[in-house]
């Protein structure tokens, strides 16, 4: 099935000499920002990418999709193995009197709460979740959990060598970045895996000020895994 994207404005990649993509994917370098811009998803692949009235017009019976704000690679988080094996993130509704809604970590804290395999998987696929409504498609971690490694495959994340990192891991892959571009996670060109979200800002500069909860949608491998109700 043929699937056109669409939002204000499309950014497919780093345009600045001082920026590159989070993990080196793709050729490193999009094209200019395209007001009204749109991709082309042909299965799990970008297949053209260009001004949405031209893909339209070429392709009238693909399905299209129009969102607001701006469209960009998704973007790339890291110490995934520290966000998801080492961090709890409570059952919301049932855990949250007795435990409260924000993720715990530390030793001593999860010592208490004398986790098992299942229950950290049970976790981690609460994590992705989190992850991709922050327009999250891919995780820089080494995971040895069995549990885990199963939820983040399944949750369609993308998982690549662990990465260097400032301060505590977190859920927000644009903490300690001068540019939201830092994070993208490769580029969007025709024969690209189709992997990129949408956040309702006005492009990156207030996507970086705004924060990774504007997504309204993210798309890994031609699927919309996450749209903002």
């Amino acid at each position: 099935m043929l699937t056109i994207h669409t939002a204000e404005l499309l950014v497919t990649g780093p345009t600045g000499s001082g920026t590159g993509t989070a993990s080196g994917t793709g050729s490193g370098t999009g094209a200019p920002p395209l007001p009204r811009g749109a991709v082309l998803v042909e299965g799990d692949r970008i297949a053209r990418v260009g001004p949405y009235e031209e893909l339209a017009a070429a392709y009238p019976h693909a399905r299209a999709r129009s969102w607001p704000g701006v469209l960009t690679p998704g973007l790339l988080v890291r110490g995934g193995d520290e966000l998801l094996e080492r961090t709890y993130y409570p059952d919301d509704p049932y855990e949250i009197t007795e435990l409260g809604a924000e993720p715990i970590s530390g030793a001593e804290a999860l010592a208490d709460l004398k986790m098992t395999e299942p229950r950290w998987g049970n976790s981690a696929r609460r994590g992705t979740q989190k992850l991709l409504a922050r327009g999250v498609v891919a995780v820089a971690g080494r995971f040895t959990s069995p549990a885990v490694r199963t939820a983040v495959v399944r949750s369609g994340l993308t998982v690549v060598p662990p990465a260097p990192y400032e301060g505590p891991a977190s859920l927000n892959p644009l903490a300690g970045l001068t540019a939201a571009e830092e994070a993208f996670h490769g580029v969007l060109e025709p024969g690209a895996p189709a992997r990129f979200a949408v956040f309702a800002v006005a492009g990156p500069a207030e996507l970086l000020v705004e924060g990774p909860t504007s997504c309204v949608a993210t798309v890994i491998g031609g699927r919309l895994l996450h749209r903002r109700r």
